[in-house]
Parts: C-alpha cells; sequence; structure tokens
C-alpha cells in the first residue's frame, strides 16, 4: 500500500532515500531546515568534502541516479603523502582503476535535490526547523523563520537529520532508549588552496592528499574548478592546537614550520583561518532507531561517525539501498516488523564503520610514514597481489567491496594475525615472492579456515 511518509532532513541521504519511496509509488513530503542550496551557498568553512565510494555509488545505482552524481565528481586513485620536508610518496588506494571519488558536500547535494524534486510525489519544504515529534501519531511540527508552526501527519516519519537529530533527542526520552556520544579531542576548520593559472591544478588531481603529523594533520580533495578543499584535524586544547594559535604571527609560524609546501599554495590562509569555524567531531551510536512502524532513524541521525574512513555518506546510501531492499522483499504492509528488521541488520554494520573510522584516524594521522607501518603495508599488498581471490586488505573491503562493515571489521582483525605470521619468514619481504610461495599458501589456508570458524 502506498504510504504518505515524512522524511525530515534533507541532505544527501534524505534525498536519496526520497528517491526509492518515490519510486516504489510512495507519497513523499521532505522538510529541511536549511535554505534551498540551490538558490542559497552554502556556510562558509562548512563545506568539506566527501569521498563517494563503491557502497554509496551502489545505492545511487540502485535508485539509477549514478551518472547525475559522477558528473560532479573527481576519481582518486590514492593518497599523496607530504613530509615536512616537501618530499611526497603516493600510496595507491587498490587495484589499477580503483579509485574513490571527491565530491563537494553542497555539489552532491543540490544534484540530489533535482533528482529528488524531478518526481511528481517529492515535496520539499526549505527554512524549517523539526520542533517537536508525536512518536505515537507520526506528527512533527515545525517552526518557520517568522515562527509561525506546521503541524504535520504522515503515516510514518523517517529521520535523517543528522548527528544531532531533534528526532532522535524525542526517541531518547522513550524507555530502554540506549544513547552514546564520543567527542574525539580534535576538532576541523576548512582552509583552502586555490586553482592555478586558467584553472589548473596545483597539484595532482587524481589524488587525496595529507600531511601526517603525529598529533594532527590535514588532508585536501580535489575540486572540479581546479582548488583544493582543505581541512585541518588539530587538537581543540595543548600546544599547538587551536587554543594556542591565536595571532597572525603563530598562525603563519605553525604553517611555515609544518606544511610549508602547502603554505606556498594558500594565499588566503590567514584570512581563512580567522574566518572559519573550528567544529567538532563526533561519534553517536543509539538503539533501538525505530519506535512502532511511526518513526524510523536513518544516516547520521541512527549512526554518525568520524570523517576519517570516508564513508559517512556511503554508509548512508547504503542504508537506503537496503531499506529499499528490505521494502521489496516485505510482503505485507505491517511495517513495524519491518522497521524492526531494517535496525537489526543495520546496527552491526553502523557499530562496525564507527570503530573502523576511529581507527583508520590514527593510521592517517601517526602511521602513514612510519616504516614498520609501511613494511606491514608492503606485506598486506603482497598478500593481496599473489591471492586476490582469498585476501583482501582491511581498506579495500570497507572501500572497494559491498560485504557488510562488521565483517570487514572481523576480517581486518585476522589480516593482522596473518602479516604476523608473514613477517616471521626470514627475507620475505626483500626476496621474490614466488620463492616463498608455498609458506605463504599454507598461511592463506589456515586464514580461509579462520575466516570460516570465527
Amino acid at each position: 500500500m502506498s504510504k504518505n511518509i515524512t522524511i525530515i532532513g534533507g541532505g544527501p541521504v534524505g534525498c536519496l532515500l526520497s528517491v526509492y519511496l518515490a519510486k516504489r509509488g510512495h507519497t513523499v513530503s521532505i522538510f529541511e531546515r536549511r535554505p534551498d542550496m540551490r538558490s542559497n551557498s552554502m556556510s562558509a568553512g562548512r563545506s568539506i568534502n566527501l569521498a563517494l565510494s563503491d557502497r554509496g555509488l551502489r545505492g545511487l545505482e540502485a535508485a539509477g541516479i549514478v551518472d547525475d552524481i559522477l558528473s560532479v565528481a573527481i576519481p582518486m586513485h590514492g593518497r599523496m603523502m607530504h613530509s615536512i620536508d616537501g618530499s611526497e610518496h603516493y600510496q595507491p588506494y587498490g587495484k589499477e582503476g580503483q579509485a574513490i571519488n571527491s565530491v563537494s558536500r553542497g555539489g552532491i547535494n543540490k544534484a540530489l535535490l533535482e533528482c529528488a524534486d524531478g518526481f511528481s510525489n517529492v515535496n520539499i519544504t526549505f527554512n524549517v526547523r523539526c520542533s517537536h515529534v508525536d512518536l505515537e501519531t507520526a506528527t512533527a511540527h515545525f517552526t518557520h523563520p517568522d515562527g509561525t508552526t506546521s503541524i504535520i501527519e504522515s503515516d510514518c516519519i523517517i529521520a535523517t537529520d543528522g548527528a544531532y537529530s531533534a528526532v532522535r533527542e524525542v526517541m531518547q526520552k522513550t524507555d530502554r532508549f540506549n544513547y552514546q556520544q564520543f567527542y574525539i579531542e580534535h576538532g576541523y576548520k576548512e582552509l583552502h588552496i586555490p586553482a592555478g593559472e586558467h584553472g589548473a591544478f596545483t597539484m595532482e588531481k587524481h589524488a587525496l592528499h595529507i600531511w601526517p603529523r603525529k598529533q594532527y594533520m590535514m588532508i585536501a580533495l580535489p575540486n572540479m574548478d581546479g582548488s583544493f578543499t582543505c581541512t585541518l584535524f588539530f587538537p581543540f586544547e595543548g600546544d599547538p592546537s587551536f587554543a594556542s594559535l591565536q595571532s597572525d604571527d603563530e598562525i603563519m609560524s605553525f604553517f611555515t614550520e609544518q606544511f610549508p609546501d602547502a603554505l606556498s599554495m594558500m594565499p588566503t590562509l590567514l584570512e581563512d583561518y580567522k574566518k572559519n569555524p573550528v567544529s567538532s567531531l563526533v561519534t553517536v551510536r543509539a538503539f533501538p532507531w525505530a519506535y512502532k512502524d511511526k518513526v524510523l532513524l536513518m544516516g547520521d541521525s541512527a549512526h554518525a561517525i568520524v570523517p576519517f574512513f570516508g564513508q559517512g555518506m556511503n554508509a548512508g546510501f547504503e542504508d537506503c539501498r537496503v531499506f529499499d531492499e528490505m521494502l521489496a522483499a516485505h510482503s505485507s504492509d505491517d511495517w513495524t516488523s519491518l522497521f524492526h528488521a531494517y535496525e537489526l541488520a543495520r546496527k552491526p554494520n553502523g557499530d562496525a564503520i564507527a570503530e573502523l573510522a576511529l581507527n583508520n584516524f590514527i593510521e592517517m594521522r601517526d602511521l602513514v610514514a612510519d616504516p614498520e607501518f609501511l613494511r606491514r603495508k608492503k606485506a598486506e599488498r603482497m598478500l593481496s597481489d599473489m591471492f586476490p581471490d582469498a585476501f583482501h586488505t582491511a581498506y579495500s573491503m570497507v572501500t572497494f567491496n559491498h560485504m557488510p562493515y562488521s565483517e570487514a571489521l572481523r576480517r581486518g582483525k585476522l589480516n593482522e594475525s596473518i602479516i604476523d605470521s608473514m613477517l616471521e619468514i626470514p627475507g620475505i619481504l626483500e626476496s621474490d615472492p614466488e620463492s616463498h610461495k608455498t609458506a605463504l599458501e599454507t598461511l592463506i589456508r589456515e586464514y580461509g579456515e579462520r575466516i570460516k570458524l570465527a
């Protein structure tokens, strides 16, 4: 039966979900607190680029809109590491042809808004803030800029309103609702590298650039206009930190010492640093995600994560695809059981990608230039090249695969043990791998058995 569905939150996940639901004949009303970004620019300093990878692309493909999004994306085939001395080291993400895609938050949201707006059974209202939700009746109250209120009744509400979800806040007051939020000690600030002459890229276009500095780091992702959106991940307190860099001299001295090659390409650094806000990074874990057949949390409202695996949006798009598949397979109009089956299926994966993202922050910030880490990565790639059907790197399982995040986390931990055993073989990284093939095949067989047994 066709339902009248309210989606609270008109970001990328809410828009994609509306496309899925509209294609199945449901009437969808999206309510978004921000203005229509198709005619308004995003707030300065809050447009961190997003990394669209295979999971997100699969979600877009299933909705039939992947080409619209890829038209505003730049493929990145690896990460370029920038040392303090100015040297660069390139690390491919996967096998030849594999890439993640740099998309601007505003660009992908605009494209998805256009897609959603193209359906006659989708209606979008901007500039309204959700002030209350009645969970029993799926009734939402919205406040307009002039102070007036609208009350919207529907068959169900799906909340895609982000890490600070107004809908989840109401659900938190219900019995036996579990909720946890965790902030890391780092915040982030957006910075900018403009395009060169005639729109030329001043660094490698098809790479995610990283300046790892142990306790902090800066990254840069390419934009369609030849510029790069940079993000400084920096402690809130301590020395150095956002708190310690106050004067113009302190800011410039720090960047001159730590990011000299980037500084030479950042003519507006001082202005950007002082103007753009510092934002926090939160992980959210909650359960249940559903209230009867009336309300469902999806995307960041259910499982917000830090951005260090580039999977926040991809996980949200995967939410939409999985929900649509479960909806297609659901034989009755009992959405209470549908919502419950969905939350049970997705909750372990939300927890897993949260853990993976926090772990990847340590890798990006501290380890990518560490000799022992690079040695382990070499061993990992050797196994992947020699046994492509039996062994997958942790990164590839998350980024270039569709196995559940929880399975990628489990196998990633098993990977560490096989690499430990591999590195005990004398000269394994210095000689021809084929000369150790018999020993490696034994390890791979044991690895396969452990995957089956775990």
